[in-house]
Parts: C-alpha cells; sequence; structure tokens
C-alpha cells in the first residue's frame, strides 16, 4: 500500500501515479492533480476537502491545516450549538481526521452503551393472529376484505429499536468502510455492531433517525454527536475501471461557512432576527440567484449582510471575485455596507470603498487555531462591530 499525506495549504508533493489513480483522485476532488506535458510524475496538493480517499493500493490522506479537535468543533457547533458550547471531545491529534473520529467513537459510544442499550416506546404496526394494542381498522377493512384474522394493528413496544440506538449503529457501519482504519480500531466498531444487533439499519439514502436530548439519554448524548458529525461526510464506494475508490471526505469551505452563519447568529440573537442562505435574486426577473451566508435584522429594522469565505492563503490578498459578490449583495438590499469574513491567513484587515457609490466592504479575518471559547469570542466581538453594537453588550 502505497501511502501519500498532504496538509491544506503546504506545497504539492510529486508522486508516481498511474492513469487510473490519477482519474479517481480527481473525480474524488481530495486533492488538485497535474502533469507537466511529457512529465512521468504528477503534482499533488491538498485541494479544499479533508480526509482520506483509496484507489486501489494508494490511499492519499488530507490533513486540516486546524488540529482535529478544533474541525470537530466547528462541525458540531454549527449543528448543535449549545452542547458544543459546553463540550468538548478529545481526539487522537497524531491520527488522520478518518482514523481519529473513528478511536474517538468508539470510546463514546462504549461508555455510552456500557450500562445496557437505552430502550423506549417505538409505534409499531403489524399484522397479528392476535389482538394487541388497536386495530388499524381501514387497513384491516382495505387488506383483508372482511376476514378476521390476521388483525391490523398498532401497539407501542418497548424496545432497543430506537433512533438514539439506529443512530449509533449507522456511524459505527459508516466508519468500518472507511479505508485504512488499524486493526484495535476496526475491532472495537465491529463490537459496537455486536451489542447493537437488536438494532435496524439505516440504509443509503434513508434519512437519519431524530432524536431529542432528554435526561435519559445524558450518557448517549457526546457519542451520539459526534455519530452526527461523521455521518455527515461524505463517503464513497466506486469503481474506475479496474479500480476500487473508497473515501471520506469533509468539504471544509462548508464547515466553515456554516460555522460562522451559526455563531453570528448566536451572538446576535437577542437583538434581532438573521437569516441563513437568504435566498434574493439579482436581477427584476428573479433568473439570477443570491445567496449571502448570513443577513441580519436587527429590532429597529437596520440590516447586515455577510459572506464567510474559507481561502487559502493568497499572496496578493483577498481575492477580488469575493468584493465583486459582496458589492451584488449590498446593492440588492439597498445597504451602504456589507462584510467578508475569512479564516485568517497572512492577509490584514481591510475597507474598500467603491467607487461612484456610497458602499463600503469590510474584510474581517477569524484565526480558527484557537480554543473553542476564544473563537466564539473573536466571533462575539465581531458580531458586535459589524452590528454597530457595544462591545458589553
Amino acid at each position: 500500500m502505497r501511502r501519500l499525506e498532504l496538509t491544506e495549504g503546504d506545497p504539492a508533493q510529486t508522486i508516481e501515479l498511474s492513469d487510473g489513480e490519477a482519474e479517481a483522485l480527481a473525480l474524488a476532488d481530495l486533492a488538485v492533480i497535474t502533469r507537466a506535458p511529457g512529465a512521468a510524475a504528477w503534482s499533488v496538493a491538498a485541494g479544499r476537502k479533508v480526509g482520506v480517499v483509496q484507489a486501489g493500493e494508494l490511499q492519499v490522506i488530507v490533513r486540516p491545516k486546524i488540529p482535529v479537535e478544533r474541525l470537530v468543533f466547528l462541525m458540531g457547533y454549527a449543528s448543535a450549538p449549545t452542547f458544543w458550547r459546553d463540550h468538548s471531545v478529545r481526539l487522537d491529534t497524531e491520527a488522520d481526521l478518518p482514523q481519529a473520529l473513528a478511536r474517538t467513537f468508539v470510546r463514546l459510544a462504549t461508555t455510552a452503551i456500557e450500562q445496557g442499550l437505552l430502550q423506549g416506546y417505538q409505534r409499531v404496526e403489524d399484522s397479528l393472529p392476535v389482538l394487541r394494542g388497536r386495530i388499524r381498522v381501514t387497513d384491516q377493512i382495505s387488506r383483508r376484505f372482511g376476514a378476521d384474522l390476521p388483525l391490523e394493528v398498532s401497539y407501542d413496544d418497548f424496545t432497543v429499536d430506537i433512533a438514539e440506538n439506529r443512530l449509533l449503529r449507522a456511524a459505527s457501519t459508516r466508519l468500518l468502510r472507511l479505508p485504512g482504519l488499524d486493526v484495535r480500531t476496526r475491532q472495537g466498531l465491529q463490537r459496537l455492531r455486536l451489542q447493537l444487533s437488536g438494532v435496524s439499519e439505516v440504509r443509503r439514502g434513508d434519512e437519519l433517525p431524530r432524536w431529542q436530548p432528554t435526561r435519559l439519554n445524558a450518557r448517549y448524548q457526546p457519542s451520539l454527536r459526534l455519530a452526527e458529525r461523521i455521518l455527515a461526510g461524505e463517503s464513497f464506494e466506486q469503481r474506475r475501471g479496474h479500480l476500487r475508490v473508497d473515501g471520506f471526505v469533509f468539504d471544509m469551505w462548508k464547515i466553515y461557512e456554516d460555522f460562522v452563519g451559526v455563531a453570528l447568529k448566536e451572538a446576535l440573537a437577542s437583538r434581532g432576527s438573521a437569516t441563513l442562505q437568504h435566498r434574493m435574486h439579482l436581477d427584476r426577473a428573479r433568473r439570477v440567484d443570491l445567496r449571502p451566508d448570513f443577513l441580519w435584522t436587527s429590532h429597529s429594522g437596520d440590516q447586515v449582510v455577510v459572506d464567510a469565505k474559507y481561502k487559502a492563503e493568497k499572496p496578493a490578498g483577498y481575492p477580488q471575485a469575493d468584493l465583486y459578490q459582496l458589492l451584488a449583495y449590498c446593492t440588492v438590499l439597498g445597504l451602504r455596507e456589507g462584510h467578508l469574513v475569512y479564516a485568517k491567513g497572512n492577509e490584514s484587515e481591510l475597507t474598500h470603498e467603491i467607487r461612484e457609490t456610497d458602499i463600503v466592504i469590510h474584510c474581517h479575518t477569524v484565526d480558527l487555531d484557537q480554543a473553542p471559547s476564544t473563537l466564539l469570542g473573536q466571533v462575539r466581538s465581531l458580531a458586535h462591530r459589524i452590528a454597530s453594537l457595544p462591545i458589553g453588550s
């Protein structure tokens, strides 16, 4: 097995690839691969995704430029800010992302179920020779055409086949498909699946089980939150010619944009209302969609528009296309100010005054390589500045 490890933002590495391997990596969209005309070796650099792809005997791992724990926090906070604000999940920082997620999930899920599987009442609809619960009269008539037996009934069953356990089983199954897990971690996942054998499998394409945090499932909650993040990853199994291609990847730009939007929304919740991915149109005929990441409206009617941009560091500064995009948002909304929020690189914060207009575009940065409390403090301070609120309010 050949192994290539890349890190976001690092220089490209040179490696010999077959045409099939190069095609598989390009289609997986995990890395940017190029080759000079006539050259035998390929230049491979990290793209906008992190994770792992295995194409035949080649395994390519892309690590995030921030610690794995921070990445999981960003993912989690966007979906459940209250939980992730108050909890941390310790991951193995030396392992690659899939391995770190799998090891931590085994530890948390094993702790969750060591006192026994959680049980709850589930509504069951079944055909039985005896009465249990109540008869579904409409189904009895339409399916049995007047026959007395079997009976179409519904009843509440006290069972382990509940949403919480189905979610744990789904995450175990997803992780077992990942390439490159060590033997110990794979054995831990197999033990979990065996312990959850009485729980229904979540099939591909099915909606994930929904659960609500309660006092009864408190011991499950850390493992459930991590399971949700694992299942949010993009996994695939396919064939390219004679090559089997397996992968598990996350879009860094999506993780960052979701985090910034939710964190700003939380910071300004008491002062107005926010819309994420606000839908509007550039033209009067409504043919050209615009989707700013964050639009906030204060109680007094003032508005703030923000786009979050996860960009690799660029020597020339911020990309000009982002400015054009914010200019379009401000024009359609009739705002005099717009805001771009970048993941911190080498760039300084800038303000652009647009010629022949009264529009000003502010470029801000957020340093992701900080502890969660410090990171949220940065966003809270930024939220108050862009909303023109006193920092201490």
